[in-house]
C-alpha cells in the first residue's frame, strides 16, 4: 500500500477549497482518504494554510510521498520539519 500526501477538493462551483490528506496511491483524487492533515483555502487576497504539522511528519516518516502539487504548496512547511 503506497501513501501518498495530496490535495482532494471540496467546495462550490468557481469556490475552491482543498482538504491535505493522507491516501492511498491508487485511489481517485476525491475517493476516501486515510487521515485528514489539513487546509488550503487559495481564494482569499492571502491564502489560508492550515496543517497539523505532527500528523504531516508521521506521515512522511513512515514512507508517505508528497505529490506535486502538494510539495509546491508545503514548500516552506518542509524547511521548518526536522525528518
Amino acid at each position: 500500500m503506497a501513501v501518498k500526501i495530496r490535495l482532494t477538493r471540496i467546495g462550490k462551483r468557481n469556490q475552491p477549497k482543498y482538504r491535505i490528506v493522507a491516501i492511498e496511491e491508487s485511489k481517485k483524487r476525491d475517493g476516501g482518504y486515510i487521515e485528514k492533515i489539513g487546509f488550503y483555502d487559495p481564494i482569499p487576497l492571502k491564502p489560508i494554510i492550515n496543517i497539523d504539522k505532527e500528523k504531516l511528519t508521521k506521515w512522511l516518516k513512515v514512507g508517505a510521498k508528497l505529490s506535486e502539487g502538494a510539495t509546491k504548496l508545503l514548500k516552506t512547511e518542509l524547511s521548518s520539519l526536522k525528518i
